[in-house]
Protein backbone atom coordinates (compact mmCIF):
# COMPACT_ATOMS: atom_id res chain seq x y z
CA UNK A 1 0.00 0.00 0.00
CA UNK A 2 3.13 2.50 0.81
CA UNK A 3 4.46 1.83 -2.38
CA UNK A 4 1.06 2.64 -3.89
CA UNK A 5 0.64 6.25 -2.40
CA UNK A 6 4.57 6.94 -2.43
CA UNK A 7 4.21 6.28 -6.89
CA UNK A 8 0.90 8.35 -6.44
CA UNK A 9 2.30 11.03 -4.48
CA UNK A 10 5.62 11.12 -6.81
CA UNK A 11 3.28 11.03 -10.65
CA UNK A 12 1.33 14.03 -8.71
CA UNK A 13 4.61 15.83 -7.60
CA UNK A 14 5.93 14.94 -11.25
CA UNK A 15 3.00 16.32 -13.22
CA UNK A 16 2.87 19.33 -11.23
CA UNK A 17 6.43 19.91 -10.85
CA UNK A 18 6.08 19.35 -15.12
CA UNK A 19 2.81 21.06 -15.60
CA UNK A 20 2.20 24.62 -17.60
CA UNK A 21 0.55 25.89 -14.35
CA UNK A 22 3.66 25.24 -12.62
CA UNK A 23 5.45 28.45 -11.13
CA UNK A 24 8.86 28.86 -13.16
CA UNK A 25 10.27 29.28 -9.77
CA UNK A 26 9.57 25.81 -8.72
CA UNK A 27 11.33 24.17 -11.91
CA UNK A 28 14.42 22.36 -11.42
CA UNK A 29 16.69 19.90 -13.61
CA UNK A 30 16.17 17.04 -11.47
CA UNK A 31 18.57 15.90 -9.15
CA UNK A 32 19.28 12.35 -7.41
CA UNK A 33 20.64 11.27 -4.00
CA UNK A 34 21.40 7.99 -3.93
CA UNK A 35 24.09 5.31 -2.27
CA UNK A 36 24.83 3.00 -5.06
CA UNK A 37 28.61 3.07 -5.03
CA UNK A 38 29.24 3.59 -1.84
CA UNK A 39 28.39 3.77 2.23
CA UNK A 40 26.76 7.24 3.51
CA UNK A 41 27.93 8.48 6.73
CA UNK A 42 25.46 10.16 8.75
CA UNK A 43 26.77 12.18 11.81
CA UNK A 44 24.13 12.96 14.54
CA UNK A 45 23.68 13.09 18.14
CA UNK A 46 22.88 10.40 20.13
CA UNK A 47 22.09 12.26 23.18
CA UNK A 48 19.23 13.81 21.23
CA UNK A 49 16.14 12.37 21.79
CA UNK A 50 14.57 13.94 18.67
CA UNK A 51 17.47 13.24 16.28
CA UNK A 52 17.53 9.45 18.08
CA UNK A 53 13.97 8.98 17.14
CA UNK A 54 14.36 10.00 13.70
CA UNK A 55 17.83 7.59 13.06
CA UNK A 56 16.11 4.24 14.68
CA UNK A 57 13.53 4.90 12.09
CA UNK A 58 16.04 4.94 8.81
CA UNK A 59 17.85 2.47 10.75
CA UNK A 60 14.78 0.52 10.82
CA UNK A 61 13.99 1.72 6.81
CA UNK A 62 17.41 0.16 5.69
CA UNK A 63 17.46 -3.09 7.57
CA UNK A 64 17.62 -5.07 4.55
CA UNK A 65 20.38 -2.97 2.86
CA UNK A 66 23.05 -3.47 5.58
CA UNK A 67 26.26 -1.37 4.58
CA UNK A 68 24.37 1.04 2.60
CA UNK A 69 24.11 3.52 5.25
CA UNK A 70 26.32 3.90 7.91
CA UNK A 71 25.16 6.06 11.54
CA UNK A 72 27.91 7.71 13.36
CA UNK A 73 26.80 8.85 17.36
CA UNK A 74 29.15 11.45 17.38
CA UNK A 75 28.34 12.02 20.97
CA UNK A 76 30.33 8.95 21.75
CA UNK A 77 33.62 9.88 23.46
CA UNK A 78 35.51 7.77 20.68
CA UNK A 79 33.94 9.96 17.63
CA UNK A 80 37.39 10.91 15.78
CA UNK A 81 36.60 13.53 13.05
CA UNK A 82 39.82 12.92 11.34
CA UNK A 83 37.46 9.45 10.01
CA UNK A 84 34.65 12.04 8.76
CA UNK A 85 36.34 14.38 7.10
CA UNK A 86 37.28 16.31 9.74
CA UNK A 87 33.90 17.36 10.96
CA UNK A 88 34.49 18.42 14.87
CA UNK A 89 32.08 17.77 17.19
CA UNK A 90 31.21 20.61 17.34
CA UNK A 91 30.54 21.42 13.72
CA UNK A 92 28.08 18.62 13.84
CA UNK A 93 26.17 20.17 16.58
CA UNK A 94 25.70 22.70 15.04
CA UNK A 95 23.69 21.31 11.91
CA UNK A 96 22.93 17.70 10.56
CA UNK A 97 26.61 16.31 8.45
CA UNK A 98 26.00 13.50 6.15
CA UNK A 99 28.99 12.29 3.94
CA UNK A 100 27.12 11.19 0.38
CA UNK A 101 28.92 8.41 -1.50
CA UNK A 102 31.18 10.88 -3.43
CA UNK A 103 32.45 11.30 -0.14
CA UNK A 104 31.88 14.80 0.14
CA UNK A 105 30.18 16.38 3.12
CA UNK A 106 26.57 17.79 2.88
CA UNK A 107 24.88 19.67 5.75
CA UNK A 108 21.62 21.28 6.34
CA UNK A 109 18.92 20.08 4.09
CA UNK A 110 20.91 18.46 1.45
CA UNK A 111 22.63 16.42 4.21
CA UNK A 112 18.96 14.95 5.13
CA UNK A 113 18.36 14.48 0.93
CA UNK A 114 21.10 12.59 0.95
CA UNK A 115 20.21 10.60 3.82
CA UNK A 116 16.74 9.94 2.87
CA UNK A 117 17.83 9.24 -0.54
CA UNK A 118 19.70 5.97 0.80
CA UNK A 119 17.51 4.49 3.06
CA UNK A 120 14.84 4.51 -0.07
CA UNK A 121 13.09 7.71 0.80
CA UNK A 122 14.57 9.71 -2.01
CA UNK A 123 10.82 11.22 -3.14
CA UNK A 124 11.30 13.52 0.35
CA UNK A 125 14.76 14.19 -0.58
CA UNK A 126 13.77 15.53 -3.92
CA UNK A 127 11.03 17.06 -2.38
CA UNK A 128 13.20 18.77 0.59
CA UNK A 129 15.68 20.60 -2.39
CA UNK A 130 12.58 21.34 -4.95
CA UNK A 131 13.40 25.00 -5.08
CA UNK A 132 9.81 26.54 -4.32
CA UNK A 133 9.93 24.20 -0.79
CA UNK A 134 13.55 24.59 0.14
CA UNK A 135 13.88 27.88 1.55
CA UNK A 136 11.32 26.77 4.52
CA UNK A 137 12.93 23.75 4.59
CA UNK A 138 16.52 26.09 5.10
CA UNK A 139 13.89 28.32 7.95
CA UNK A 140 12.27 25.20 9.42
CA UNK A 141 15.79 23.64 10.33
CA UNK A 142 17.75 26.55 11.01
CA UNK A 143 14.95 26.97 13.55
CA UNK A 144 14.82 23.76 14.80
CA UNK A 145 18.77 23.45 14.61
CA UNK A 146 19.35 26.57 16.61
CA UNK A 147 16.49 25.69 19.32
CA UNK A 148 17.03 21.58 19.50
CA UNK A 149 19.01 21.74 22.60
CA UNK A 150 16.63 23.83 24.53
CA UNK A 151 13.62 21.82 23.69
CA UNK A 152 15.52 18.44 24.43
CA UNK A 153 16.11 20.33 28.23
CA UNK A 154 19.82 20.26 27.41
CA UNK A 155 20.15 23.65 26.80
CA UNK A 156 22.36 23.99 29.57
CA UNK A 157 24.75 21.57 27.82
CA UNK A 158 25.83 24.65 25.87
CA UNK A 159 27.62 28.36 26.60
CA UNK A 160 28.03 30.66 24.04
CA UNK A 161 26.57 28.99 21.49
CA UNK A 162 29.10 26.02 21.34
CA UNK A 163 28.49 22.60 22.91
CA UNK A 164 31.57 20.96 25.07
CA UNK A 165 31.17 17.36 23.88
CA UNK A 166 31.03 15.11 27.38
CA UNK A 167 33.47 12.58 28.14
Amino acid sequence: MFSTVRRSLVSRLATLHTSAAAPSLCRHQHRTFSSESAAVKVLYDGLCPICVTEIRFLQFLQRNKPGKVNFIDIALPDYDAGKYKDVSYEMAMEEMHVIDEKNEVQRGIPAFAVMYGAVGLGFLGRFMMWPCVRPFMDKSYAIFARNRLKWTGRGGECTAGRCEKKT
